[in-house]
Order: C-alpha cells, then sequence, then structure tokens
C-alpha cells in the first residue's frame, strides 16, 4: 500500500506559525481532554516544552505571561484551564494600534533647521550680555554650516544676522560691521582649513620618512669583477 504525501495546502491552518505544526497539534489535544484539572497540568507542560524548543519563546522568558495569551490564540480562545495570568481577550486580536500622530513643528527656517531655533531661545534666556554676543556669534556659524550643507552659494553674514534678529524677537543683536571687519562667521572655518592642512603638511613628511625607511635594499652596483673575466 502506497503512503500518499499529505500536503501543507490540505492541512490544518496554523494560527501562529512561528510555534509550528506540532504545537498546534497539542493544543488542539488540550483542548480535546474532558478534566479540567488535566487540561491545566497538559498546558503547562506544553508551556516548558515550548520554551526549550521554540525559538521565539527566548525573547517572551522575560514576560511568561505572552506565552499563555499566544496559547489562548492557537486555542482560537476556546480553552479552559487555569490560567495564572488573566485570561486575554478575543477584541486584542482586532484592535487597531492607535495612530501615530507626525510632529507638527513648524521651522520658520528650514535651512537651518528646529535645533538652531532652540539654540536661540536658549541663548536669549542669558543674562550677560556678553555671553548672549557670544552664544549669537556661535550660532552664527552654525546657520553659516547648515546652509552650506545643503547648498553650493555662500550665505551673506548680513543675512544670518537679520535671521538671528528676527527667530530671537530683536533680544539677539550683532553688528554687521564688527562681523565683517574680524570675520566672526568665517574663523570657524578658518581655523578648520589652517588646522587640516597643518595636519595634512605634517602626514606627508611622515609619509616622505616612511617611504625613504621603508625603500628596498639594493646591492652595489659598483661591484668588484673577479680578476679572471
Amino acid at each position: 500500500m502506497k503512503t500518499i504525501g499529505e500536503y501543507n495546502t490540505s492541512r490544518e491552518a496554523i494560527i501562529l506559525k512561528e510555534y509550528g505544526r506540532n504545537v498546534q497539534k497539542l493544543v488542539n489535544y488540550i483542548r480535546t481532554i474532558p478534566d479540567k484539572d488535566k487540561r491545566t497540568q497538559m498546558a503547562t507542560t506544553l508551556i516548558e516544552l515550548i520554551k526549550q524548543l521554540a525559538p521565539v519563546a527566548k525573547e517572551a522568558q522575560e514576560n511568561p505571561q505572552r506565552m499563555w495569551d499566544d496559547l489562548y490564540i492557537m486555542a482560537d480562545f476556546n480553552l479552559d484551564v487555569n490560567n495564572p495570568y488573566s485570561t486575554p481577550d478575543r477584541t486584542i486580536l482586532f484592535k487597531k494600534p492607535r495612530k501615530m500622530e507626525y510632529p507638527q513643528n513648524d521651522v520658520r527656517y528650514r535651512h537651518y533647521g528646529k535645533n538652531i531655533e532652540r539654540l536661540v531661545i536658549e541663548a536669549t534666556k542669558k543674562e550677560d550680555p556678553q555671553e548672549r554676543e557670544e552664544a549669537a556669534i556661535y550660532i552664527g556659524k552654525l546657520m553659516k554650516t547648515f546652509y552650506g550643507a545643503w547648498n553650493k552659494e555662500t550665505l551673506d553674514d548680513s543675512v544670518i544676522v537679520k535671521d538671528i534678529s528676527i527667530l530671537s524677537k530683536g533680544k539677539l543683536t550683532l553688528s554687521l560691521d564688527k562681523v565683517r571687519e574680524e570675520n566672526l562667521f568665517e574663523k570657524l572655518y578658518r581655523e578648520q582649513r589652517k588646522g587640516n592642512g597643518q595636519q595634512a603638511q605634517g602626514n606627508d613628511k611622515r609619509d616622505n620618512r616612511n617611504s625613504r625607511n621603508n625603500r628596498p635594499f639594493k646591492k652595489n652596483r659598483h661591484q668588484h669583477r673577479r680578476r679572471d673575466q
């Protein structure tokens, strides 16, 4: 007598595929046990078996109630046992998650970003005029940096001074003449280029020394010829 293979399409659907078909069959069997205490004992044993065999159970070790909830789901919520936890409700499967609202931040200048506006607000809280001016200069450098990251053209200092005043509602003011004369918004870039140039020059010197030290050894080209040649 030939054995005809059983296709998955003809089998009963698995409710939770991560536990496998054999666990589903055991759950179905537990439902047929007439004695409630016996059903509870078998359900507890099945939970311990799942912990050892099912990979998904490793994630549920810290939340044992989840495994009991999954047991009820696999039983189609038709399981009468002494559950150590509250019995889950069928509606949890059809309950839609709460819609996540996108943050509606009103950014005045998107090319600067929201963090610039936060820094401006914090700078306006400083009582010392010198500290407010230093904070405004630093914010101006950042504004020029962020603008240059997305735009090829250079942002004029007058635009930055004006934008800082608008964002701070007039509490942070800078002299445009002073900014241009002392290159306050460009100082950061010049220091970086200078530092990078010195570092690159130092690296070139080290590379030249290493290349000289790592030259392969060459024999003396003026070797003494034998007298008999």
